[in-house]
């Protein structure tokens, strides 16, 4: 994959935020997912003590959610941990592991979120952009917005509402588990994002691409290939 060059990464918390409301605009809420082949999960670790984090990208095919490909870059993360600009700090990894791969996915799912931010534009839509590919949002917790009861049943959603605008869904993924958070990143509508989450649950609360890109980004992925090993180191 091939990431376009939007703006440069080094910049103010200010500038950052402004940032963001400029490329708020230029995300498309539109589905432009057809029934894709490949789709893909990003993540990234925790920083170690020296400051470098791992991002990862895994590769599925569909249907069936075999691995096809996984990469990582290792870098020292730059940007604050500053709740709201995250992407400015998480990011640079992804979209670098990405850019690595040899497969190119058309549907990416992204552990973070998408239009469910104060400035709608959180990871999942500044990793689509830069990326012009689709991307979904699905956090583990709530930014911005409130909603509804969910049922217990594994597919009850309900949806997220930030200032009397829907910017997501509560949707749970897992019975009788804590519901996760999808939203639109970029060239994508939410009930399609709902749809392939739901298409990609494996019986755990995340959908299978992001589970194991955050078991790449730890490290602790493995993969059959005679016998078990190690993907990633």
């Amino acid at each position: 994959m091939k990431a376009l060059e939007l703006h440069s990464w080094e910049m103010t918390i200010p500038q950052a935020q402004e940032v963001q409301k400029r490329l708020a605009s230029q995300v498309s809420r539109e589905s432009e997912v057809g029934d894709p082949h490949l789709v893909a999960g990003v993540d990234i670790s925790a920083p170690d003590a020296s400051g470098v984090a791992r991002g990862a990208v895994v590769v599925l095919r569909c249907p069936g959610l075999s691995i096809v490909e996984a990469e990582i870059a290792e870098e020292k993360v730059k940007f604050p941990y500053i709740p709201g600009l995250l992407s400015f700090r998480e990011a640079p990894l992804i979209i670098a592991a990405c850019e690595r791969l040899k497969s190119t996915p058309e549907l990416i799912m992204v552990d973070g979120q998408g239009i469910a931010h104060p400035r709608r534009m959180g990871l999942a839509s500044h990793v689509g952009l830069f990326l012009d590919t689709p991307t979904i949002g699905c956090a583990k917790s709530i930014l911005c917005g409130r909603h509804g009861e969910l049922g217990e049943g594994v597919g009850s959603c309900s949806e997220l509402i930030d200032n009397g605008e829907v910017i997501g869904a509560a949707l749970r993924t897992k019975a009788g588990i804590k519901p996760i958070y999808v939203s639109i990143g970029h060239k994508v509508d939410l009930p399609t994002a709902i749809s392939w989450v739901m298409a990609c649950l494996k019986g755990y609360r995340l959908p299978e691409p992001t589970r194991l890109a955050h078991l790449a980004a730890a490290g602790r992925l493995e993969v059959g290939e005679g016998e078990q090993r190690m993907l990633l180191p």
